[in-house]
């Protein structure tokens, strides 16, 4: 096992993740419906990060791969998402994550992507983790709903060995009962402590309801603000917040997104637990 510890600040571009540095987001919308839709959230998201001086990497979906049913739409796919990746980038000077599914997409997608993110259910997967870690990229492991959270320090294991220590872990809740998660705080700093890498909360996948609406997955996003406000009092690196200029009309995780007319309001709010929560002086 590599010595080398994960790094405790990793910067993506401007913004700056660490759990003791100011809060930074990851936000936008699940996935990549359209160039255009996906244009017009990294606009918006842009424009709230200037006003609220925070910092933001914009998230978005080429394929929701792990879809309850086989009609789910799953979106535009690789090779017409990557030129979209690489336009919101230079056009708006945001970084950029998405998932990725297979060790073959790990290295394309780094070409225009600054961040990979690895999704819960496959977070164990060796060869997946040890592909995006070469590709030198900041890589964002989602803790999974079956794992302890002192678990994740095995995950972080299989990055550092690789040899990239740009690491973020995401808690996003544990499988308690049919259809439902719940999110135990004391995930957060057992996260920091075990792994030393900045810890994010998820709190959009948090309150989803896993297979809820038989072919599709439920969600309480009411409870968004709730969970993620906690999370920010507990201390946190950043938040990952999936939002949406309309959830009732989104083709997929609807239910939990938070309308974008709302993200400004509740980024400001997580801002002012931040200050309380870390000291006036950040």
């Amino acid at each position: 096992m590599s010595g080398t510890p994960a790094n405790s600040t990793v910067a993506i571009g401007d913004v700056r993740f660490g759990n003791n540095l100011p809060l930074a987001l990851i936000a936008g919308p699940c996935q990549m419906e359209s160039r255009e839709h996906a244009l017009e959230c990294a606009a918006a998201i842009h424009e709230i990060a200037r006003r609220r001086h925070v910092g933001v990497v914009f998230k978005t979906s080429f394929d929701k791969a792990n879809r309850t049913s086989i009609n789910g739409v799953r979106g535009m796919g690789l090779k017409a998402a990557l030129p979209v990746f690489a336009e919101i980038r230079e056009r708006f000077g945001m970084p950029v994550l998405t998932d990725v599914h297979e060790n073959d997409q790990c290295a394309p997608v780094a070409e225009v992507v600054d961040v990979l993110q690895i999704p819960a259910f496959l977070c164990r997967q060796t060869d997946l983790l040890l592909a995006a870690a070469a590709t030198g990229r900041v890589v964002n492991v989602k803790k999974g709903q079956f794992l302890a959270p002192w678990d994740m320090k095995n995950v972080v294991a299989k990055l550092l060995e690789a040899g990239n220590a740009n690491v973020l872990v995401t808690e996003r809740g544990v499988s308690f009962g049919y259809n439902t998660l719940v999110t135990d705080m004391r995930a957060l700093p057992i996260l920091a402590a075990t792994t030393g890498a900045p810890v994010i909360f998820d709190a959009t996948h948090s309150v989803q309801q896993p297979g809820g609406q038989g072919t599709s997955s439920g969600g309480q996003r009411e409870f968004v603000p709730v969970l993620a406000r906690a999370a920010v009092a507990v201390g946190v690196a950043g938040v990952f917040i999936e939002t949406h200029p309309d959830p009732d009309k989104a083709p997929s995780d609807g239910p939990n997104m938070v309308p974008l007319n709302q993200f400004e309001a509740l980024v400001a709010h997580l801002q002012a637990f931040d200050r309380v929560a870390k000291g006036d002086g950040n």
